[in-house]
């Protein structure tokens, strides 16, 4: 399912700790992992050096990155086929163009580092490539100790039985099926925007179709799961999704949240739909998040 595996690292623990992630499922699968650090010129630029910088301050964020990216094949020992690159770029434009470059099928990130003067914070770096890529984005914070995928016990995936929901179902299986894990469809009605005002709550007919609607699309992932000889669970919780969906994980001691992406053209960029986006930020868990266009995989 997974044959190239990309990491991008600016050699903080961040980094490290998403090569850790990547080294398992590159084990699990086989993959080749593909290390790339970039050399953002521009953002290690200061208001000081408008004219660019000096050679020896452009030599010293090459060292750093050969170092970065050295430290992520340590952390990668196990893996069979480990390829590095250092580029030159803005950050972000440079990491989806390697994605691009090496036809890579999974990336796997951590949601804080740093890079330079500046930093990869939730909300910069990895939340933007996530509104643009079209390959599967693993995400994972700090903390996040990995295990191998064979360990895995619990997957979590969220679904209203939408294209967009639907695409993240395979890769979900993928991974539960190495470990043999529990699949929990779960289904969330989004209380608060069924009702016509903060004050009111939504009428019971429509609780009612939106509920029916939930056990429908668990019911499909479930069978799917089932299909694959996975034990399945299904549940329908009523509240606002990213908070209930973060509270399930919890309460599940979940290995994985896997959840597919929305967004829409918007001047020049994709909008993650915001409860994959909270979900990312606040997870204290491994997050897989598959857009849409990307296409489901069996």
């Amino acid at each position: 399912m997974y044959d190239t595996i990309v990491v991008p690292t600016d050699g903080s623990e961040y980094a490290r700790l998403a090569a850790s992630h990547a080294s398992e499922v590159a084990v699990a699968f086989d993959a080749t992992v593909h290390v790339v650090s970039v050399v953002d010129e521009e953002a290690a630029s200061s208001v000081f050096e408008r004219g660019g910088l000096d050679d020896e301050r452009r030599e010293e964020l090459r060292s750093k990155a050969t170092a970065a990216i050295a430290d992520a094949e340590d952390v990668l020992a196990d893996v069979d086929r480990v390829e590095t690159a250092v580029v030159d770029g803005r950050t972000m434009e440079s990491i989806l163009g390697y994605v691009d470059e090496v036809d890579a099928d999974l990336v796997a990130m951590g949601t804080h580092g740093r890079t330079g003067v500046d930093r990869y914070v939730a909300g910069s770096v990895t939340e933007r490539v996530l509104r643009r890529i079209d390959v599967p984005v693993l995400t994972v914070r700090e903390g996040e100790s990995a295990r191998a995928l064979a360990e895995y016990d619990d997957v979590v995936v969220p679904t209203d039985g939408s294209d967009a929901a639907n695409a993240a179902v395979g890769h979900a299986l993928a991974f539960a099926t190495v470990g043999d894990a529990t699949v929990h469809a779960v289904n969330v009605v989004d209380v608060g925007s069924l009702a016509a005002s903060a004050e009111t709550t939504p009428p019971a007919d429509l609780l009612e179709r939106f509920e029916i609607a939930g056990e429908e699309a668990t019911e499909a992932v479930a069978e799917r799961a089932s299909d694959a000889g996975l034990n399945a669970e299904t549940a329908i919780l009523k509240g606002s999704p990213g908070h209930e969906l973060l509270e399930y994980a919890s309460e599940h001691d979940a290995d994985l949240l896997a959840m597919g992406t929305t967004g829409r053209t918007g001047l020049d960029r994709y909008l993650l739909g915001s409860t994959t986006e909270r979900v990312v930020r606040h997870a204290d868990r491994p997050v897989l998040a598959v857009n849409a266009r990307n296409g489901d995989r069996d």
